[in-house]
């Protein structure tokens, strides 16, 4: 049965082919008629039209051969014994003696299967072929100088009779240049938007030959149309774009403009992809530097690039630059490649305190001369080792730093955590974070105290005698031996200032003299900035300064003793007072009013204008807009008027460099031109003609002239002495 079945196949097929091959020539000569009588246009569509209907035609003879054909065909054959029916027939249906005559049909025809498929009318074919080709051959090759010949023998009067000429059909052939990979095309419109640098080829049939034939482009130029076979034809390459129309003598019926819009080729773009900012700065014994940039282009990049390495050595006006270069290789699609380096600082030669300078310079496939785009410049600051070095010092100190300005709310937080804590901490752990909360507070104490003019403990008085602790408290020796570590800390560092707070601080045995002021200063006073700052304190500030560090003191004490409980009381009066201070006025100064100079009672009323000097801001001066522009405008405006087009086409070429779509207001001008009673081309020109002039500037708005009762009441105003 498989077997049946591609052999009906196979003579389906062949009835498709036989129609195919005698439909072609015909379908060949008609497409040819058209195109010598109406056009590429007309000859494309009738050629379409007929392959369309010969399909059609070769499908349902295809389709004729069906079931009942191949029945009729196997029983006229012999080879099915008359039981062709029994092969497509429901088996469940029959019965016994059918099914075995229907198994027995089956083996004959594998045995002997005759032939189905249809034999080729040779003939048929040939005559066809030769008539179409015939047909096509007598439409093409026709003599083209008869239509000419009568065109020129015919009389003035017969050419205004046949009218004006009309388009048959146009066509565009489009060439664009190889770097941009574009294929070439073509296209019936004579609209179109073309690479740089394509060729570009017209060619134009009309209904009957013209004199002569040209293209007009905006800007004067002009390119002659030659005829070449019925078909008038010209080339030029776009550069610039331009607007443009068909001209012929006889004139065109359809004189409308077409546009051409060219598409420049655009310089590389690279962006720089690690590192993500321009300035780098290195990390200590850094030996790679790691660099990716992408380059993208319109139509390309090359696959190579170039890499340029700077590295600067020395300082100071001691600088000297080392240049280097390194192709690179770049991954990824033509038009959006990347590129990737990693830099060996070892190589280069740079060492700590050097900065390496890297960009990227990539071309694109531009033709002849390849276009060049560059990265931003990527700088590596590798550090020095002095900047080393203070960067280490910095960091130990930013460790410990903190601690001393801790606040006194912060203290108050510390100890309430603490005392939340006292059930999960030892003992001994708990007395010594009470104690570190403690020092906290008496660094905090002494910064406050700086503002009285105090520098050492002894201002406030001491906690009482009893609330020390015992020799046999665990923490009482390191408390002492930090109360006396706090206290060398602190005269060290007067010292460090340069200062000398008497002979005791010194370690100097000699008593001072008695009566020196030097001495007397040195042991009762001292000249510290902050005891100088304490007198710009009113006294009532000072006496709450002093009440906040009096509670101070206290919680210091009572914190040292690993008492947070009965520190709290005391840290929260000296936050109130604390908050007394920073709201009231503490400083007070010198009310001074402005000293001017003293006026010059000799020049008073003299009319004496030497050396003074004008205030007005100076104005910057204004292009104004051409005023030939200005009245083309306004006559445009007027039903009757008529702006002078050579003159606007002329202001367009200069000015097409500024203008914001000068194409537009040149087919505005072009068209009035072609249609001078058109009033919506007069719109439409004087809308591009107001984009093209500037804006006025703001003006102050011209206060409105009073009514008759705000005359009235001025008049009355003039009329009172």
């Amino acid at each position: 049965m498989k077997t049946l079945q591609q052999a009906w196949q196979r003579a389906r097929r062949r009835r498709a082919a036989i129609t195919v091959l005698l439909g072609l020539p015909w379908a060949l000569a008609a497409a040819a008629l058209a195109l010598r009588l109406s056009g590429f246009d007309i000859a494309c569509v009738v050629a379409t039209v007929a392959l369309l209907l010969i399909a059609a035609v070769a499908t349902t003879r295809a389709r004729q051969l069906d079931r009942r054909w191949l029945q009729r065909r196997l029983d006229a054959s012999g080879a099915s014994e008359d039981s062709a029916d029994l092969l497509f027939a429901d088996v469940a249906a029959l019965n016994p003696l059918q099914q075995r005559q229907r198994t027995h049909v089956l083996a004959a025809l594998e045995r002997n299967l005759p032939e189905l498929r249809p034999r080729w009318p040779r003939r048929a074919v040939a005559l066809c072929w030769i008539g179409g080709i015939a047909v096509a051959g007598l439409a093409l090759g026709w003599p083209h100088n008869a239509a000419p010949r009568t065109a020129a023998l015919a009389t003035p009067q017969s050419d205004a009779k046949a009218g004006p000429l009309r388009l048959q059909s146009t066509r565009l052939h489009i060439d664009a240049p190889a770097y941009t990979g574009q294929p070439t095309r073509t296209q019936n419109a004579l609209d179109a938007k073309v690479a740089a640098d394509s060729r570009l080829s017209w060619s134009l049939r009309f209904d009957r030959a013209p004199s002569k034939a040209w293209l007009q482009f905006h800007d004067g130029r002009r390119l002659p149309l030659r005829e070449h076979d019925g078909e008038w034809q010209a080339q030029d390459v776009a550069r610039t774009p331009l607007l443009y129309r068909v001209v012929s003598e006889p004139a065109l019926a359809d004189t409308r403009l077409h546009r051409l819009d060219v598409v420049a080729d655009r310089a590389p773009t690279v962006r720089v992809i690690d590192p993500a900012a321009s300035l780098v700065l290195g990390s200590p014994g850094q030996r790679q530097w790691a660099l990716r940039f992408e380059a993208s282009d319109d139509h390309g990049v090359l696959p190579q690039a170039t890499l340029s390495i700077t590295t600067t050595q020395g300082s100071g006006e001691n600088i000297t630059f080392v240049r280097r270069s390194v192709t690179l290789n770049g991954s990824g699609e033509a038009t959006a490649r990347r590129f990737a380096h990693t830099l060996d600082l070892a190589a280069l030669g740079a060492q700590p305190g050097n900065d390496v300078i890297a960009q990227l310079e990539v071309r694109d496939n531009h033709a002849p001369t390849a276009q060049v785009g560059r990265s931003s410049s990527v700088i590596l600051r590798l550090p020095s080792t002095e900047a080393v070095l203070g960067a280490e010092l910095e960091g130990r100190i930013k460790k410990t730093l903190p601690a001393y300005f801790r606040s006194q709310r912060q203290i108050i937080i510390d100890a309430e955590a603490l005392i939340r804590e006292r059930r999960a901490v030892a003992a001994d752990t708990f007395v010594k974070r009470s104690d570190a909360i403690g020092v906290d507070q008496r660094i905090l104490r002494l910064r406050y105290g700086q503002f009285l003019g105090e520098e050492s403990e002894g201002a406030p008085k001491p906690p009482p005698t009893s609330d020390l602790p015992t020799s046999d408290t665990p923490a009482a020796d390191t408390h002492d031996d930090e109360r006396e570590h706090d206290h060398e800390v602190q005269a060290g560092a007067h010292d460090e200032h340069g200062h000398d707070h008497g002979g005791a601080a010194s370690g100097s045995d000699t008593p001072p003299v008695f009566g020196s002021a030097a001495d007397v200063l040195s042991e009762y006073g001292h000249t510290h900035d902050h005891a100088e700052a304490a007198t710009l304190l009113d006294p009532q500030t000072r006496a709450t300064l002093k009440a906040a560090l009096d509670q101070m003191w206290s919680a210091e004490g009572e914190l040292r003793q690993g008492r947070p409980e009965q520190a709290l009381p005391f840290a929260y009066k000296a936050l109130a007072f604390i908050k007394q201070v920073q709201q009231a006025e503490r400083i007070y100064l010198a009310r001074v009013g402005p000293e001017l100079p003293p006026i010059d009672e000799g020049r008073r009323l003299s009319g004496d204008r030497a050396g003074l000097a004008s205030r007005a801001l100076p104005l910057a001066a204004r292009t104004p807009p051409d005023p030939a522009v200005v009245e083309a405008w306004q006559r445009l405006g007027d039903e009757d008027g008529t702006p002078d087009l050579d003159l606007l086409a002329a202001w367009q070429q200069r000015n097409s460099a500024f203008l914001p779509d000068a194409l537009d207001l040149a087919a505005a001008i072009e068209q009035l031109r072609i249609e001078p009673g058109c009033t919506e081309c007069r719109q439409r020109l004087r809308a591009q003609l107001w984009r093209a002039l500037q804006r006025p500037l703001p003006q102050v708005m011209r206060r409105s002239a009073a009514d008759a009762m705000g005359q009235r009441y001025l008049d009355a105003l003039e009329a009172q002495p």
